[in-house]
């Protein structure tokens, strides 16, 4: 199987599109993919950690906790459960090391819904310490990519998918308001500077500004915007319906995913330059996967007309299934 990383946003997918109660795709062969691939990942990860060099705490494993977690929540024994509270046990379910860094609380998701799972308040506690350091200590750095510092803020579109589900997951299970504002605030910030209003994606960060792909089009990359999707699905789950601050989320979130649809190619599948299939003309699978994910959740949750955008989903999902191997 290829898609090293992301290739268990399938099982989100999933999950949602299950309780949907959507029958064009057997939930028997639903759960028989979903296995295939969260096996393949366990037997694959002591050999992806050693080739990359990739400790558990880093971001690149944090897409494939959130996924294996949820598909542990669908499984009848909790042995994936089992499997991924051993790593985060042994990290001492302490994120990486960069205060700020998003990347760096990113395993910190795998945390929050492992406490969701068994409730023992040590799986919480370091990142709970790690945002209140944060918020007691708020950066002011510029969000210009290369002005210093600037990664003490999210100046890169990518960690709006690494840091902030984290911050409303918290008000979720504390109720207390602190992570909403502070999340609310740091949010907004990095919208207003990397959002473009006129194409409805993220730049990857202020370098692209004024690039141009071989078209002549603005540069949008493909997982970038699949990250900030990813991340907005995240904190519209943990975002009460009539919560003040969820209306920003809710509109950022059906805006881009109507320009997704209207950009999907014919393939089914969405290019690592969105605006430049042509010149990328391998299909990105990790983009597409998020994007999938996105929406699956707009449909089942009633953001996205069922009619408008479930093709589009299903036309994407038969696509992103023709990559699974058995390797």
């Amino acid at each position: 199987m290829r898609l090293r990383y992301v290739c268990l946003l399938f099982c989100i997918f999933f999950v949602g599109y299950m309780k949907a109660g959507n029958t064009k795709i057997s939930p028997d062969s639903l759960m028989s993919v979903m296995k295939r691939v969260a096996d393949w990942q366990i037997a694959d990860y002591p050999r992806h950690l050693h080739k990359w060099t990739h400790t558990p705490v880093m971001w690149t494993n944090g897409v494939m906790y959130i996924g294996m977690a949820e598909w542990a929540s669908l499984w009848k024994d909790d042995s994936y459960f089992e499997w991924l509270k051993k790593i985060a046990a042994k990290e001492r379910w302490h994120p990486a090391k960069g205060m700020y860094f998003a990347d760096d609380i990113c395993v910190s998701q795998l945390y929050c819904q492992l406490y969701e799972k068994y409730k023992d308040p040590v799986m919480l506690q370091p990142t709970e310490a790690r945002l209140e350091w944060v918020m007691n200590h708020p950066s002011k750095a510029e969000l210009t990519y290369e002005s210093p510092h600037s990664h003490d803020r999210w100046c890169w579109c990518d960690a709006l998918f690494m840091a902030p589900p984290i911050f409303t997951r918290l008000y979720k299970e504390t109720g207390d308001k602190k992570y909403l504002e502070f999340v609310d605030k740091e949010y907004k910030a990095s919208t207003i500077f990397l959002y473009d209003l006129e194409e409805r994606m993220f730049f990857r960060d202020s370098r692209y500004f004024y690039q141009r792909e071989a078209n002549g089009k603005k540069v949008f990359w493909g997982r970038g915007n699949g990250w900030v999707l990813g991340g907005l699905t995240e904190m519209l789950q943990d975002l009460p319906k009539k919560n003040s601050y969820r209306q920003f989320y809710e509109d950022l979130f059906v805006e881009m995913c109507n320009r997704m649809v209207e950009i999907q190619q014919p393939d089914g599948l969405w290019h690592a330059s969105l605006l430049d299939p042509e010149t990328y003309a391998v299909p990105e699978t990790s983009c597409s996967s998020f994007i999938i994910y996105a929406l699956a959740y707009g449909i089942n949750e009633g953001l996205l007309d069922k009619a408008t955008y479930l093709p589009a989903l299903l036309k994407a999902w038969k696509a992103t299934l023709g990559t699974i191997d058995n390797e």
